[in-house]
């Protein structure tokens, strides 16, 4: 054991929990020191690129996160993103189908695991599941958009890979699941056309 759990003190439990721990920690040369860490606990989530190989596109969404927004007033709030969820009790892949299908009108039924990552384990618990699936035009059952009563308000873009990397490149794209899934695509499915 490399941890010893000393308290949990719940700080919010709002929109999602937020704990400070106090634990100690056995260091690499054996010694214990106590530390206190904050972590905002929102769930687990997964994420999907939409792909086309023929015609070279992605799906992506734009939609408005405050987060982005009320940081330092630089920031009009818009990211364009991969489709994701949080899972709420489902199978990543079960989960990623639904918020698919939510967010950009494509049902999917075949999606490919990639990889797992941590995004900001320095305070948040969130694991998220990244996948992706190919879609044809023929598989669009809805207008997509997101569900309303949950504050979404989405909008759907079908882009060019290479306008998408572009996008990476000059600062339109900001979001880290979402560039982390392009850059996937660039080494590992568009790479031989």
């Amino acid at each position: 054991m490399h941890v010893r759990i000393r308290d949990v003190t719940t700080l919010s439990n709002d929109w999602y929990l937020l704990k400070k721990t106090t634990f100690d920690y056995r260091r690499r040369d054996g010694s214990w020191q106590t530390m206190s860490r904050e972590t905002y606990d929102r769930g687990h989530g997964a994420v999907i690129l939409l792909y086309n190989l023929a015609r070279r596109t992605v799906v992506l969404v734009r939609q408005f996160r405050f987060p982005a927004f009320g940081y330092g007033g630089t920031h009009d709030g818009y990211l364009v993103e991969a489709p994701a969820g949080l899972l709420d009790a489902a199978s990543p892949e079960e989960r990623i189908r639904a918020e698919a299908a939510e967010e950009t009108g494509f049902r999917v039924d075949r999606v490919q695991r990639v990889f797992d990552a941590f995004m900001s384990p320095g305070s948040v618990t969130e694991r998220l599941h990244f996948f992706v699936a190919e879609y044809e035009s023929s598989q669009r059952a809805g207008d997509g958009g997101g569900i309303a009563a949950e504050g979404e308000d989405i909008e759907v873009l079908e882009l060019d890979i290479d306008t998408a990397l572009a996008m990476t490149a000059d600062g339109r794209i900001e979001d880290g699941k979402t560039i982390m899934l392009l850059q996937h695509a660039a080494l590992h499915l568009f790479a031989t056309r």
